[in-house]
């Protein structure tokens, strides 16, 4: 990337940050097109009332085969809020498409899906097949890249919650590190 293209920019004052920050805007890009995308497979699929993270919830769910809590559910989708996830888990009960699972006198509820939601997560599964799955195999090397690019989306999920930790002991009205306000002012 030219170095004039990164002088401008308050997230790009670096070559590093500057390309940090391409990576960052291609990742919301992606998850907007990612969104839009499963949610209209979802429609086609008979899932048109569920929102994105029903959806992935209930996609996760009937990963395995196998009922799972609700932390489990939360961890696996990286939420810190258990609240949205019961939320979520209620209006998928509501719908028939995920069943309230109480083992003897626990206090522990599982979620796992129902007939009518494995129907309509497998016909999800066959409508993402056809137009996007098989439409990728034409790329060049695609398992090997999509894999590279997993582990490291996974390894930077990690940095990023990291930074939340970090940055959660700044204080930007003392710290050193942060220009005062009034040194933020532009030059015009």
């Amino acid at each position: 990337m030219p170095a004039a293209a990164t002088r401008a920019w308050h997230l790009g004052t670096t070559h590093h940050e500057a390309v940090t920050t391409e990576f960052e805007w291609s990742i919301l890009r992606f998850f907007q097109a990612f969104e839009r995308y499963c949610m209209q497979i979802a429609h086609i699929s008979g899932l048109a009332d569920l929102s994105f993270s029903e959806l992935i919830l209930l996609h996760v769910i009937g990963l395995q085969d196998t009922p799972k809590t609700v932390g489990l559910l939360a961890r696996q989708t990286n939420t810190d809020s258990v609240t949205n996830v019961q939320y979520s888990l209620r209006k998928l009960v509501a719908y028939e498409l995920v069943v309230k699972i109480r083992e003897g006198k626990s206090k522990v509820f599982t979620y796992d899906v129902t007939d009518k939601g494995r129907e309509l997560i497998n016909q999800y599964a066959h409508f993402r097949q056809r137009v996007l799955t098989e439409q990728i195999k034409s790329i060049e090397s695609i398992d090997r890249k999509l894999s590279e690019a997993a582990r490291l989306i996974s390894m930077l999920s990690g940095v990023y919650d990291e930074a939340v930790r970090v940055s959660a002991t700044y204080n930007p009205y003392v710290s050193q590190d942060v220009p005062s306000p009034a040194a933020k002012t532009r030059k015009k």
